[in-house]
């Protein structure tokens, strides 16, 4: 996965790639040269007090050395930006591919880990590349080079690592082999901690009102600590490596230098070969830290891979038509719905059944029933939050499935649930329905939805800032914002799911009443608790377990209609139903 990965978003910048590979080379090349150098001055120059070739030789040192620092500052300048597109590139990327999630995938996975995915994963996986263009590319050919100009100074002492390196590797190789399972674990209960987070910010109201702050603690707590005992396990064992390869590292050079003397003394080696197999020693085991540092962060940024990867390789259960259909101009905002079923996947029952339906231009539809009837499902199933499982939702005769995704939405004022506001001011919100709205046309959405009054008070009107979610405002003022954005779009189709409640009854009668002249040529499909709200829509869709239990005026489903009566009645007195 992590391969994958790589190869995929740093095609862009294999260019960038190339060059920090090339100077690499270059770096490493001089830094195995070196030593070579430093052991033909001390036994070419020192031993033989030949000033010139001292002066010779440390001047081609020098201007090595300056190859090597010029070759490292722009190999981390290529690699540091080739690291930094890729993290950008992948975060959009994914961030890109949850837009065309619907609600279906939304849910599986969760905002919680959507967040730490797209932040926390991407980050692990970044930190590998920068960490590969600095040390991954030298690693191998400073282990290799090593090796070779090890040999080349002598042979016999090269034994010494056929026992250091195999022994080095096994243990690295056992230590990161348990790491895998931690940091797997790890990536979960970080999901943990931001869910629990998010759960407390969000519902802190609830949390004051309950007094629950002691047992939201303790959540927090449970969550924290398992994370930390997850962490301390693993930086337990990420701690047990570089002290393994500094044991490796020292018992090596104290063997070399061992058997060293003796070659010396012998008269089998001179003192400079000796110096230069020292530092070739070095750089193998320096090659080898630098390896055991990718391993620490591979298995992390492996396992935050899979994440990422597994979010990518999910495709939209809501899929655009390849070759869409455009809508005709002729019956604008006609919305029928036919034997319409939705089953949730794996579901035994389905959550609608047989629904049929049709709004038309200039009228109001309203769906009433208990709750869990499936009035909310059937309203997200006009914009395609989720798609029909059995029959079709069409507008204007074109199947919603067949409308480019853009199109349809065009055609549709949503107003949801929970009317959800964005950081910003009132304007920037309203613009949401169209953007570069005038003035004038925001505040004749604010008049329609009743909520001028209270946006004028506020000392910079349209400019007033809006904080996330619109905490700082009511729901009822929220509500009518979100009305007010939809009016703003001026849209073939109005949907209003339960977009009243939270409105005192002067308030909704006159919301209702100004609606009227503004939704007249559009379809409006109002979804309600209230009678009073929808009592006098045109049609009335009575909805009881998913299924259509009645359909008509307010005063035919007084007559036929025992779920609506009951329904009315629990609201009104037998004489204000009437």
């Amino acid at each position: 996965m992590l391969v994958r990965l790589l190869r995929e978003q740093l095609r862009p910048y294999s260019g960038a790639v190339t060059a920090v590979v090339l100077l690499q080379l270059a770096q490493t090349l001089a830094t195995l040269y070196l030593p070579s150098l430093n052991a033909d001055i001390i036994d070419d120059g020192v031993a033989t007090g030949d000033t010139a070739e001292i002066v010779r030789l440390g001047g081609i040192m020098l201007a090595v050395s300056l190859l090597q620092v010029v070759c490292a500052v722009v190999a981390v300048y290529f690699g540091a930006q080739a690291a930094m597109a890729f993290g950008r590139d992948l975060r959009e990327r994914i961030f890109t591919h949850v837009q065309t999630f619907s609600a279906q995938e939304v849910g599986r996975f969760g905002a919680p880990t959507l967040i730490t995915r797209t932040t926390n994963d991407v980050q692990q996986v970044q930190m590998v590349v920068l960490m590969t263009a600095l040390f991954m590319v030298m690693a191998p050919i400073l282990l290799v080079g090593g090796v070779i100009m090890a040999l080349r100074e002598d042979v016999q002492l090269s034994g010494i690592l056929l026992v250091a390196v195999p022994v080095l590797a096994i243990c690295v190789g056992l230590v990161v082999r348990r790491m895998v399972p931690y940091f797997r674990l790890m990536q979960t209960r970080i999901d943990a901690i931001n869910r629990v987070l998010r759960e407390q910010i969000s519902g802190i109201r609830v949390v004051r009102a309950f007094v629950r702050e002691r047992r939201e603690t303790a959540r927090f707590e449970e969550a924290n600590t398992a994370l930390f005992d997850t962490s301390l396990r693993a930086g337990r064992l990420m701690a047990l490596i570089f002290p393994l390869v500094m044991l490796i590292l020292n018992l090596t050079s104290t063997s070399v230098l061992w058997f060293g003397a003796y070659r010396i003394d012998a008269g089998q080696m001179q003192v400079g070969a000796l110096t230069a197999y020292l530092s070739y020693i070095a750089y193998i085991l320096m090659a080898i830290m630098m390896s055991t540092m990718m391993f620490v962060m591979i298995p992390r940024a492996m396992v935050s891979a899979e994440r990422i990867t597994e979010i990518i390789d999910t495709e939209t259960s809501v899929v655009p038509p390849v070759d869409p259909t455009p809508l005709p101009g002729t019956r604008p905002g006609l919305l029928e719905l036919r034997d319409v079923e939705f089953r949730y996947p794996g579901a035994e029952e389905p959550v609608l059944q047989h629904v049929d339906l049709v709004a038309e231009p200039g009228r109001t539809t309203a769906i009433i029933g208990s709750t869990g009837a499936g009035k909310t499902t059937l309203v997200n199933l006009v914009p395609r939050l989720f798609d029909v499982t059995g029959g079709s939702v069409t507008i204007d005769g074109v199947d919603v499935r067949r409308i480019a995704p853009d199109e349809l939405w065009d055609q549709i004022g949503l107003v949801p649930q929970k009317p959800y506001l964005f950081t910003g001011t009132v304007r920037s919100n309203l613009e949401y329905g169209r953007p570069g709205a005038s003035d004038e046309e925001l505040w004749h959405a604010l008049e329609v939805a009743q909520a001028r009054d209270f946006v004028e008070a506020l000392p910079e009107g349209l400019d007033a800032p809006i904080m996330q979610g619109g905490t700082n405002v009511s729901g009822g003022q929220r509500q009518r914002l979100a009305i007010a954005r939809a009016l703003v779009r001026r849209p073939r189709l109005y949907l209003f799911d339960d977009s009243f409640s939270a409105l005192d009854y002067a308030t909704d009668a006159a919301l209702r009443a100004a609606l009227q002249p503004e939704t007249r040529d559009a379809a409006v499909l109002v979804v309600a608790q209230r009678v009073a709200t929808i009592r006098y829509a045109d049609t009335i869709v009575v909805l009881e377990g998913g299924t259509v239990v009645g359909q008509g005026t307010h005063d035919e489903l007084m007559e036929s209609s025992e779920t609506y009566r009951e329904i009315v009645l629990s609201q009104l007195s037998a004489q204000e139903a009437a």
